[in-house]
């Protein structure tokens, strides 16, 4: 461990390689520990969702994760595919950037059941923070499908996103039955989960006849591929 001290700020920063996490401890008075889910280098702590490595659509570069569509293979890319996190979560604080290309389309999904063989794809267990091009995605017309909401169940608070090609700042806090979403410091989406309330969301919507979406609130991070170009960077998360 390496301890590095800037000015009056008084920031150490503490980088520790483990299994291709990398624990990263910031303190500025009080320490709050976070856990880095992408080194900027490599795809390390991540796999395809059914695989055992990442599909070469998904390339690092310039410290950013990149999805590159440009070779489709039906609604996803070839060589793509959802990407999971290696390690799995259940009360958390997760903060990452993203950048949608033009008319493009992608989500951040939580509570994954890494189960291929018993589930098809991460959306049948994981509920999802839309990520979109509100402006150019037929999506974005449609009401609960737009960035910053929960996909499908929560209508999000309007005007938080930024441009295409712009990166956005995004948050998802779920701890103590209470989820929490931000966009650019906006606080989007506010729901408990695992109540009468929660239950009634999943049933008016298009999970319905999923029996196990979004019923075990612990489970791993994906980034989706949905044949879009999509960046990510900065992906960081706290245990609650």
């Amino acid at each position: 461990m390496k301890k590095v001290f800037l000015g009056t700020a008084m920031l150490a920063i503490v980088s520790m390689s483990f299994i291709g996490i990398h624990k990263v401890k910031t303190t500025s008075g009080n320490a709050d520990e976070w856990i880095s889910l992408f080194d900027g280098k490599t795809t390390k702590g991540w796999h395809t969702y059914g695989k055992k490595t990442v599909g070469d659509a998904w390339k690092v570069s310039d410290g950013t994760l990149h999805l590159d569509a440009s070779n489709k293979a039906e609604w996803q890319s070839k060589g793509g595919g959802d990407i999971v996190t290696d390690a799995s979560f259940d009360d958390f604080d997760l903060k990452l950037e993203w950048k949608i290309s033009k008319n493009g389309n992608s989500g951040v999904i939580f509570w994954v059941q890494d189960e291929p063989e018993k589930y098809k794809y991460v959306w049948f267990t994981g509920p999802e923070m839309q990520v979109l091009d509100n402006d150019g995605h037929p999506d974005g017309k449609i009401f609960k499908h737009r960035a910053g909401n929960l996909y499908d169940l929560v209508p999000g608070k309007e005007g938080a996103v930024k441009p295409v090609g712009e990166w956005n700042k995004a948050e998802i806090v779920c701890s103590k039955g209470v989820l929490n979403f931000y966009l650019n410091g906006v606080n989007t989406v506010s729901a408990t989960y695992g109540n009468a309330a929660w239950r009634e969301l999943i049933a008016n919507s298009k999970f319905k006849d999923m029996p196990d979406f979004a019923k075990v609130f612990k489970g791993h991070i994906a980034l989706q591929d949905h044949g879009c170009d999509v960046w990510f960077r900065n992906i960081m998360i706290k245990k609650l």
